[in-house]
């Protein structure tokens, strides 16, 4: 039998989680936030996470324990199966039209870098390490709905199970008949 585990990779939640996210986050060992997460209640809600700081985790738009706020790290890397993960919000990656070339040079220990900040759903496996932006896991710029990215990490292998979900339609105030 082959042992791994399964990460779940999403971000910019602004303070609020999808809860077909925060359901998949139930099935998943672990949870890697990118950033912006907006509140101290993400995190909660997703049990079992790391996150990193993003643009917008700051005192004035942060709602929640402050502390928590300010102990996210800028980048982290994590050990799992098979490699390393590393996960940053990428907003200091520059030229954006170069982010991916940026992230590559700045973790080539990495088998997989995350990050997130353009809310666009996104993998870059042609070259090593791959980087993956989940997109937006909340309801914030979503570019056609929710989404995040599950990890199964082996010895052997990795793979990634991309999920993006619908947009909900907002229920009316009053109903109608």
């Amino acid at each position: 039998m082959v042992r791994g585990v399964r990460v779940l990779l999403l971000s910019d939640t602004h303070g609020v989680l999808d809860p077909r996210v925060q359901a998949l986050a139930k099935t998943a060992d672990r949870v890697v936030h990118a950033g912006d997460v907006g509140s101290s209640d993400v995190l909660d809600r997703l049990g079992n996470v790391r996150a990193v700081f993003g643009n917008n985790d700051v005192p004035g738009k942060w709602k929640g324990d402050p502390a928590v706020q300010a102990s996210l790290p800028q980048q982290f890397v994590e050990e799992l199966p098979g490699g390393l993960l590393v996960a940053e919000h990428g907003h200091e990656a520059l030229p954006a039209n170069r982010r991916h070339e940026v992230l590559r040079a700045r973790h080539p220990e990495a088998r997989l870098i995350v990050y997130g900040h353009s809310h666009r759903l996104l993998v870059d496996d042609a070259e090593s390490p791959w980087v993956v932006n989940p997109g937006a896991a909340g309801r914030s710029r979503t570019y056609g709905g929710p989404s995040a990215i599950l990890l199964r990490a082996t010895n052997r292998s990795w793979t990634l199970d991309v999920h993006r979900f619908p947009l909900e339609r907002p229920r009316p105030l009053h109903p109608t008949g």
